[in-house]
């Protein structure tokens, strides 16, 4: 066998023992995002998308970048299940469209109050019912994930992202700065969440507790942490929307 074949031999085998040996993480995350995504979403749909990247991690992943193989391909893995999510976006358009409306209502008022906009407030602008307004919520909560996974398509702004080995063939210095700044706002926005909303999304990415978790830890109902993560999730799109792309009609 020449030197070369066996360089390959060697590396490709490298490849296989890190999809085995990291296989379990991709089930763990599908299974973590199943928390917080409709019935009718496949594990088996997430765990395939998410093996494909771990095959493409196991073949990009530089160790002189300086983050653990488990850190770069974690990401990788859940990017590519969050793509898979977003092409197969089983959310009515009637849904997107009445989140855009909560997003422009808070908006709206927070511009022109100088505070947190209010449920009664954003439901009143958008002339609807309290109870149709926590629907609304839920419903974007539940259908799709608004929220900072969603967020990150923006640019890589999530804690876990922190160390991601870079690729200096495609990213330019503005790339760089346009991310910095970005997590920065979000990072502002995010602190600047009234209590109860703040303490949700906490619990939820940090401490990665599902939904139900965060209702014992609050005393109030599953439906009610829905509610609570939505308009939290809708807020912060309202406070980023300079650095969102503009959504057409849907």
């Amino acid at each position: 066998m020449t030197g070369l074949a066996t360089y390959s031999s060697v590396r490709n085998q490298s490849y296989d023992d890190l999809v085995v040996r990291y296989a379990p993480l991709v089930k763990r995350i599908a299974y973590h995002l199943m928390n917080r995504l409709p019935p009718n979403v496949q594990a088996e749909d997430l765990i395939q998308a998410g093996m494909i990247g771990l095959i493409e991690s196991s073949r990009n992943y530089d160790p002189s970048q300086g983050a653990s193989f488990e850190t770069y391909a974690g990401i990788r893995i859940r990017g590519a299940m969050l793509d898979e999510i977003r092409r197969s976006d089983w959310t009515p358009r009637s849904v997107h469209r009445k989140a855009r409306m909560v997003a422009e209502a808070m908006r709206g008022i927070e511009n022109e109050q100088g505070r947190d906009a209010r449920d009664v407030e954003v439901a009143e602008a958008m002339g609807i019912s309290i109870e149709e307004y926590h629907q609304v919520l839920q419903d974007a909560s539940g259908s799709r994930i608004f929220s900072l996974d969603e967020l990150q398509e923006v640019g890589e702004v999530v804690p876990a992202t922190e160390g991601l080995p870079r690729n200096r063939h495609t990213e330019g210095p503005y790339d760089g700065l346009r991310r910095d700044a970005f997590r920065d706002s979000l990072a502002e926005a995010i602190a600047s969440l009234p209590e109860r909303e703040r303490l949700v999304i906490a619990l939820y990415y940090d401490e990665e507790l599902n939904l139900r978790e965060i209702g014992q830890v609050l005393g109030v109902s599953e439906s009610r942490v829905c509610q609570i993560h939505g308009q939290a999730a809708l807020r912060l799109r309202a406070r980023l929307k300079d650095w969102l792309p503009e959504a057409g009609d849907d």
